[in-house]
This record gives structure tokens, sequence and C-alpha cells, in this order.
């Protein structure tokens, strides 16, 4: 349990240092009036003036904000002086899209980043062929003589060109479970034979090996590391629309107990399962924030794509009334998928 939470806050800090980072450092380029940056909700905790503004850690780990000259109504302190030509709403509204959006878009740069890191540092199954890498005790392939390094060429006569075959020729296995495995060790081809029963829970046929993993150049990596989070992301957007839509239920949606759960248990499997981790919540976050709902980052940027195509701004106190509901709504939902969690860890324990 202290190593989840543990995990979990450290998650949380870099998603949201990172996110207000982008605000922050988005807003710095566009010359709009930073006033805070602070890291936790609620009370301070610790505070530093520095060229301007006012670096804070407060008490509650479960957030932050950038507080923008114009974006709120209350006045300023008296050591808050205002410019009124680098106030937020003074700036053209492309200018404020690139503000808005450059919280989301720094957790999905991050999110390529470590992928990248991930691929050149640690490496990935290569599962476009066919190559055994690890070999696990205990289970058939061991027995009948397989070796890292072979090359499966055929199972019972179907031909293996990648990782998928073996799984779907292992499947096609008859009755008697016998399988007859040609791989190539070098410059032979050898054939193995043995028994690979059906697993009774799962019904899959487990013959004990892993793929070979690769690593790729770091430039290779950069570009692998962005094809990996486009296909992720189409994949994350395609399992909230089905969510939406009913499609898959509500039971796979987590909140914070279950990621905080999760980070527990990438964290107990060691240092790069927890580095992908991290790049999975921060490419989640990102995409959902530019969700166009109300009250997230996507919300406002719907608003201000509208006045771009107009040329007229929504009516603030209208625009402040949609992201009020849409909060209130977030937060309900935020309640409900917490409440979730809590029940399916009581009832796993």
């Amino acid at each position: 349990m202290v190593l989840s939470i543990i995990s979990f806050l450290f998650v949380i800090a870099i998603c949201v240092v990172i996110h207000e980072g982008g605000h922050y450092l988005a807003a710095v380029w566009r010359n709009v009036q930073v006033h805070e940056f602070a890291f936790g909700m609620g009370p301070k905790l610790f505070s530093r003036r520095r060229n301007g503004v006012l670096w804070a850690v407060r008490a509650l780990p479960v957030g932050g904000f950038v507080r923008l000259d114009g974006m709120e109504d209350e006045p300023l302190p008296d050591d808050e002086p205002s410019d009124p030509e680098r106030t937020f709403l003074a700036k053209k509204p492309w200018e404020r899209f690139v503000v808005i959006a450059g919280g989301a878009t720094f957790n999905i740069i991050l999110a390529w980043l470590l992928t990248a890191v991930l691929l050149s540092c640690f490496g990935v199954y290569d599962d476009k062929s066919a190559v055994v890498g690890n070999m696990m005790e205990g289970y058939p392939a061991a027995e009948m003589g397989a070796q890292a390094g072979d090359r499966v060429i055929s199972i019972n006569g179907q031909e293996v060109n990648e990782w998928r075959d073996i799984r779907s020729s292992l499947q096609n296995l008859g009755d008697d479970n016998k399988a007859e495995v040609v791989v190539r060790r070098g410059d032979k081809d050898i054939t193995l034979t043995g028994v690979i029963p059906a697993d009774s829970a799962s019904g899959a046929r487990l013959w004990g090996i892993q793929p070979m993993r690769v690593k790729y150049s770091p430039m290779k990596s950069l570009t692998e590391g962005l094809s990996f989070c486009w296909r992720m992301s189409v994949m994350i957007l395609q399992s909230l629309w089905q969510l939406v839509t009913g499609a898959i239920d509500s039971e796979n949606l987590s909140g914070p107990v279950g990621i905080a759960v999760m980070a527990g248990n990438a964290a107990r499997d060691g240092f790069w399962t927890f580095l992908s981790f991290l790049a999975i919540i921060n490419l989640n976050l990102g995409l959902f924030n530019l969700l166009p709902l109300p009250a997230l980052d996507g919300g406002h940027l719907v608003f201000l794509l509208g006045e771009m195509i107009s040329g007229r701004k929504f009516p603030e106190k209208w625009e402040n009334r949609v992201h009020v509901v849409g909060f209130a709504l977030l937060m309900a939902l935020i309640a409900f998928v917490t409440w979730k969690d809590i029940v399916r860890l009581i009832a796993s324990d």
C-alpha cells in the first residue's frame, strides 16, 4: 500500500509539473504575465517569489495550476502588479489557444520521449519475427530442446513468419496436443517434437518462449516512439468512444485509486515497467485534457476556435457557467469511478 501511494504521488507530480510547465512556457513565449506556478492545491506549504512569479508548493499533492494575469476576476494583491498589455485576455485568440493547449501538448511530448528512451535503452519485443528470445523454465519448449536464437519455421506443417503465427499455429493443434516444430539453428533445420497441452483456465497453449528483445538507435527510437504513441492514441480514443456508446463496460474505467494500485504494481515490476506506465499515463492525461468537454482544456479550446472562426468572443459569463457545470459533472465522474475502484479493491482482498 505504501509503495502504491508513493508511486502514485510521484506519477501525479511528474504529470502535473509537466502539464503546468507546458502552460507556463507557452505563456512566457506569448508574453502573458504569470503570477503563480503552484504544485498541489489548498494552503501554501512553501513559496518563493522569483522574477515576478510566485513558485509555491501546496498542501494537497493532487494537482496544480498556473495563475495567469486576466484569467481571474478577483483583484490582485499589491505585490502582483498587472500590465494591461500582458494579460491573457489581451492576447490574440490563437495566442490564447497556444497557452491553453500547451499543458496537454507537453504531456504527450513527454510520453513520446519516455517511449523513445524505453525503445533505445531497454528495447521492445520483436513480434515481426519468429526468433526465440528468452526460454521459460518448466514449459514444453525447454523440454523439447528449443534454444534462444532459434527461428521457428513451421508448426505441424503450418508456415511461421512472425510471432503471431506461432500463437495461431499452437491453437490449431489436434486433440492429442502433439506438436512438431521445425526451427532453424545456425544453418541447420531441426525438428522438435513434444506435447503442448492447453491451459485449463484460459484454453491457451503455452509453449514457454518469449520473443527477442531489440533496441533501436536514438534516432529510430524517436520515430518508432512517435508511431507507437499515435497507435496508442487511436486505441485510447476508440476505448473512450466505446465507453460512451456502451460497447464496453464502465468496469474498465479507473480513477485515482485504481491508478495508484497500477502505479504500485508497475513500481514492483521494475524501473522500465514503471517508466512505461508513466509514459502511458501522460499520454492518457494529454488526450483526455484535449477532449472538447467543458472544464477541460479541450473545452476552452472549442470556445477559442469559435472565436477565431467567427471573429467574435463568446460572452464570458456564459462560458464560465458552461465550465462550472462541466466541472461539477467531472467531479461527479471522478467520485463515481473512485467508489468503483474502492469496491473493486475491497472485493479483491
